[in-house]
């Protein structure tokens, strides 16, 4: 009895010393939360207008949270202790996303880490989240001293996953200039198995006197055609790097929901 009384004793205070390095919840309850005051009070404001906006059309909740120091943690467990310590997201759906962000101070490397709730894991995916959002999006603009654009542009393909307006595969081929788009083999069996033989069939067509006419068109021309359109995708979901317009629209953030993460998401380092 003493000595599980002991463990039990051990336990809750670890946990309270890792929650004393936690930051507190907000109150009042924000989406923004600039702790290592890297943001002017203009793109707070834009992003928590627009945050809100979204999580009342959706009920989805993404928290930005920059801290100055990880306090020795590792910056997805530190963002996931986050998201459950303030429930963030619904406690029905947990369709919640913490975004983490922690500035290059000195010698010690720039961290950031997008932790995604369970309900959102299906349409944001760890590689997505990895190899496009963080990668593609947000560190080529911490490396330039943008700290505003990175999560901006973050959150926006963020949000746009979320709301359905393209899949995590759609916004891929977007991202990696649209490759993957056409398949070579199938391009290949369309070019020697179907493009040629039509063509073949038409000159004979044309040099025995029929009334058809061969095209005009360049056959590699044609072809150049073909490939470029295997890449419909590129351009169709605007510029990620304008982001939307700002929200209107009065009130503020009511507050968190008890959401639940589950180990999904993704980060890196610069």
């Amino acid at each position: 009895m003493f000595k599980k009384l002991s463990f039990l004793l051990i336990v809750f205070i670890s946990f309270s010393s890792f929650a004393q390095d936690l930051p507190e919840r907000p109150n009042p309850p924000r989406l923004v939360n600039d702790l290592a005051d890297v943001l002017s009070d203009t793109e707070e404001q834009r992003m928590e207008m627009e945050l809100v906006q979204f999580a009342r059309e959706t009920s989805n909740q993404i928290a930005i949270v920059t801290v100055p120091s990880l306090n020795g943690y590792d910056a997805g467990d530190f963002a996931f202790r986050i998201g459950e310590e303030w429930g963030i997201g619904q406690g029905d759906k947990d369709n919640g996303v913490v975004v983490l962000f922690k500035p290059k101070v000195g010698n010690e490397r720039g961290q950031v880490f997008v932790a995604v709730g369970y309900g959102l894991e299906g349409v944001i995916p760890d590689a997505i989240a990895n190899r496009d959002i963080v990668d593609y999006e947000m560190i080529p603009r911490f490396k330039q001293g943008d700290t505003f654009g990175g999560l901006y542009n973050g959150t926006q393909v963020i949000m746009s996953l979320a709301k359905g307006e393209f899949s995590a595969q759609e916004y891929h081929e977007k991202a990696s200039g649209g490759q993957g788009g056409f398949p070579f083999i199938l391009l290949f069996f369309l070019i020697f198995f179907v493009i040629i033989p039509i063509f073949r069939g038409k000159s004979r067509y044309y040099n025995a006197g029929g009334r058809g006419r061969a095209s005009s068109l360049p056959f590699w021309l044609l072809m150049g055609g073909m490939m470029g359109s295997g890449r419909s995708h590129g351009g169709s979901f605007g510029n990620f790097s304008s982001g939307g317009g700002s929200f209107g629209g009065g009130g503020g953030f009511g507050g968190f929901g008890g959401g639940s993460f589950g180990g999904g998401g993704a980060g890196g380092s610069w």
